[in-house]
């Protein structure tokens, strides 16, 4: 966890002020310095999907997770579904600053990517969800999102008998296995498996070292040793803890809303006022819009706001690019989804409502 220093900043953990000790040691064997630094601050994204506490993962509650997380059905609207703010054609996000939901609403924050975000320490910007489950349960409950509830969830679900079967087949050993608890866990288990491994960053982890070009270990030299790496490490490279929007100086009223209060609006402590769960930075070169906000639109032009706002420092034009050319080799290989053909509808199926 973030500990507050004297002077306001936070510490660093132990395995960044090693990694900085490694790189500065000696001038031989650089390369071979600089990967040291790396496998101590990062992991590779696994190949094989990982497994998730309380829950676990079979082909069928795969399956149909997968169905629920594309049926816009299970909204009021029936209009939107998961994916239609955690587009995965789109790097897991949509395609504006923030979301448009239920009655064309417009949500406050940036929507997360689903991608890989089974690593993050928790869900949600704020981190208010522990785990993907709880996640999953809460856009489909919000008025200004999905705009259901877990009793029309159900009722929709139990019209159809593709679903009734699919559910007793994720959950063989529940006597009335469709219920908003397993609706959760399904979903959790596609999501699970929204996984990028190999990425050319992971490859240079696991030791190849041409995997990276010379302008993207400049640029991971920089990372490591301007201090980017002590919010964003860890096998997401990001979306381990949490620190404030902020650091050194106050970002602009269009990135930082003051009526945006982060974790403080769930922790109700003054210490969490415009704190953030750090933003994870696999694939991150694909998801413009950037911040919790949505309000840059340029990567070149984000790394620039985050050297001045949170590390007190102005990089050069080079410096820059150099970064940003080490961000893009975060971006590993995407898993092939193929749109599943959904469950019909009954006579008996809700019909839409637009209803607030």
């Amino acid at each position: 966890m973030r500990k507050p220093a004297a002077d306001g900043l936070y510490i660093v953990g132990k395995p960044f002020v090693v990694a900085i000790a490694i790189l500065v040691s000696s001038a031989a064997g650089a390369n071979d310095d600089l990967m040291s630094a790396a496998r101590r601050l990062f992991k590779p994204i696994p190949s094989m999907v990982p497994a998730v506490k309380d829950n676990p993962i079979t082909h069928e509650k795969i399956t149909l997770g997968k169905s629920l997380f594309f049926d816009p059905r299970l909204s009021a609207s029936e209009v939107i579904s998961c994916n239609t703010c955690h587009n995965v054609g789109m790097g897991g996000v949509d395609a504006g600053p923030t979301s448009i939901g239920h009655r064309w609403q417009q949500g406050t924050r940036r929507a997360p990517t689903v991608f890989n975000a089974v690593f993050n320490v928790a869900q949600f910007w704020d981190g208010r969800a522990a785990d993907l489950k709880a996640q999953a349960a809460g856009p489909i409950q919000a008025g200004v999102e999905m705009n259901a509830t877990p009793d029309r969830v159900l009722s929709t679900l139990n019209s159809m008998t593709e679903y009734v079967v699919m559910f007793s087949k994720a959950f063989p050993n529940d006597a009335a296995p469709v219920t908003f608890a397993n609706f959760a866990k399904a979903i959790e288990a596609f999501e699970a498996t929204l996984i990028t491994p190999a990425a050319p960053f992971d490859q240079y982890l696991e030791g190849d070292g041409y995997a990276l070009s010379d302008h993207q270990k400049a640029g991971l030299k920089l990372f490591i040793e301007k201090g980017c790496s002590s919010c964003h490490n860890g096998i997401n490279v990001g979306g381990q803890d949490y620190f404030p929007f902020g650091v050194i100086e106050r970002p602009a009223a269009n990135l930082l809303p003051r009526d945006d209060r982060g974790r403080f609006a769930l922790t109700k402590n003054l210490s969490d006022e415009y704190v953030f769960r750090s933003a994870p930075l696999r694939n991150v070169a694909l998801r413009s819009p950037y911040f919790h906000s949505g309000q840059v639109w340029s990567l070149k032009q984000a790394v620039g706001v985050m050297s001045e706002v949170q590390l007190g420092i102005k990089l050069s034009d080079k410096e820059t690019d150099e970064i940003v050319a080490f961000l893009n080799s975060l971006t590993g290989q995407f898993p092939k989804i193929d749109y599943p053909i959904l469950p019909t509808r009954t006579n008996v199926t809700p019909r839409p409502s637009l209803d607030k």
